[in-house]
């Protein structure tokens, strides 16, 4: 009865992976098309003052990527893991941060009656999220859901260089390119199809240091500014590994003069 039993069990576990096999091997064909195909665009590379072993932030590019997120980006995308008293980094004073945070609204609560409150914003908030909810971000951009832009210059390969070929990437579909209704196209996105319309037009920041504010000198400060973002703390990791390495040489010196030292007698 026993052996009858494992019989069973045997034939329907094979029964079960003959059915969920087929179904699951077309899946994962279509991430591995879908991997290649990412990998299969090349993205273009940029010069960044951040770059390279002794790399550091350039403040008036910052300035004005800030100046682009706050202008451009900041009505769809949030940046919920960035405060406005991190703003000091980038060379504003404490008065120039707490005037930024005074200039939105946020809702805080509950006060002493139970009831949620409107304020001016404080430096210690985290930058104001343009919708209240996922469900609001989606009826507004037709379904799309416009992703926190907090960590996107380390989440998505190539970083900064991808995030300025994103945003100066778009132009008109070849010949023959089906481009579905709502969408446009960009040659650096995965599928060339995106629901986001070309958010820079030339001239449309005026920068306060008088920089020209082209295409291409807007996508690069708002990709140094979301480098910063990402990683706000880069150029301290830098400085910490050159006094790491510099230490170790010296007491790789020191050692090696100790050992010559205490076996001189037996060499």
């Amino acid at each position: 009865m026993r052996a009858m039993l494992n019989r069973f069990r045997l034939g329907g576990l094979l029964l079960a992976s003959s059915l969920l096999l087929p179904a699951a091997a077309p899946a994962q064909e279509a991430q591995e098309e879908a991997a290649a195909g990412m990998l299969a665009i090349e993205i273009p590379g940029h010069q960044f003052s951040f770059e390279g072993l002794f790399g550091t932030y350039d403040r008036a590019a910052l300035q004005r990527g800030f100046q682009v997120y706050q202008l451009v980006c900041a009505s769809c995308h949030s940046l919920d893991l960035v405060a406005y008293r991190h703003l000091e980094a980038l060379g504003y004073s404490a008065a120039e941060v707490k005037a930024i945070a005074a200039a939105v609204t946020v809702t805080d609560g509950p006060n002493d009656e139970g009831e949620m409150f409107e304020r001016p914003g404080l430096p210690s908030d985290p930058f104001k999220a343009p919708f209240p909810n996922e469900q609001a971000a989606r009826f507004v951009n037709n379904g799309a859901y416009p992703p926190d832009l907090s960590l996107m210059a380390k989440a998505r390969e190539a970083g900064p260089d991808y995030i300025v070929a994103l945003l100066t990437g778009y132009h008109e579909p070849p010949a023959g390119f089906a481009l579905l209704e709502g969408m446009s196209y960009n040659a650096y996105f995965p599928g060339h199809q995106i629901a986001m319309p070309p958010p820079l037009v030339e001239g449309s920041v005026t920068y306060e240091d008088g920089t020209t504010a082209s295409v291409e000198q807007m996508a690069a400060d708002a990709a140094t500014f979301l480098m910063w973002a990402a990683e706000p703390h880069l150029e301290t990791r830098k400085q910490t590994g050159v006094k790491v390495v510099l230490f170790l040489l010296v007491m790789t010196g020191l050692l090696y003069a100790a050992k010559r030292k205490v076996w001189s007698d037996l060499h």
